[in-house]
């Protein structure tokens, strides 16, 4: 008998299991699950809402990504300009690593690019020679002010209908479901 990790499917002389950590749409899940008998239970709105969160947040980087093109910018480099916006004395590459969440080799590529535009330039840190930090130049500072009424127009026109107080009550409901998520990578078989 074979013996993989996840949930039970039977229907065929061998009993295996399928992988817990993968999510799949819900037509891929009833073409994979329905014709084999599975014993996995169906998804529920839970399930839906995850799937609906995640194509979300695949629409809204997309629309990012062709939002900041006429500015020459990819989603991530704006966020390291507009980070380094309220910061006049900048910030160490690790902390805009923390910031965005980001590993540092990718940040070091981000503030490369943008350097080379001369958008932020690096300076040497007073406190560690070993560190530099990373500010906006006068360029830098004025595509920003240039970005941010039309950024924050469009992320206006995102939430539509929804009133401010529905936004702030959905703010903390994906915060919950933030945190949550965070737990489940350490989920698995035997746990």
């Amino acid at each position: 008998m074979e013996k993989l990790a996840g949930p039970r499917v039977r229907g065929t002389t061998r009993e295996r299991r399928l992988p817990e950590n993968i999510l799949l749409t819900y037509q891929q899940f009833n073409s994979k699950h329905f014709g084999m008998n599975a014993t996995v239970p169906l998804p529920g709105p839970r399930y839906r809402a995850l799937l609906q969160l995640l194509r979300t947040a695949e629409t809204l980087w997309n629309a990012s990504r062709l939002f900041f093109a006429r500015w020459d910018l990819s989603p991530s480099q704006f966020n390291v300009l507009n980070l380094l916006y309220d910061q006049p004395e900048g910030c160490t590459q690790i902390e805009l690593s923390r910031s965005l969440i980001m590993h540092r080799s990718n940040v070091t590529g981000l503030v490369d690019r943008l350097e080379a535009r001369s958008l932020l330039q690096r300076r040497d840190s007073a406190g560690d020679r070993r560190a530099y930090r990373v500010v906006l130049t006068a360029a830098g500072r004025k595509l920003v002010q240039q970005i941010l009424p039309h950024y924050y127009a469009a992320a206006e026109r995102v939430w539509g209908e929804l009133s401010p107080a529905r936004a702030d009550q959905l703010t903390q409901e994906l915060a919950r479901v933030c945190a949550s998520a965070g737990s489940v990578a350490g989920d698995g078989p035997g746990r």
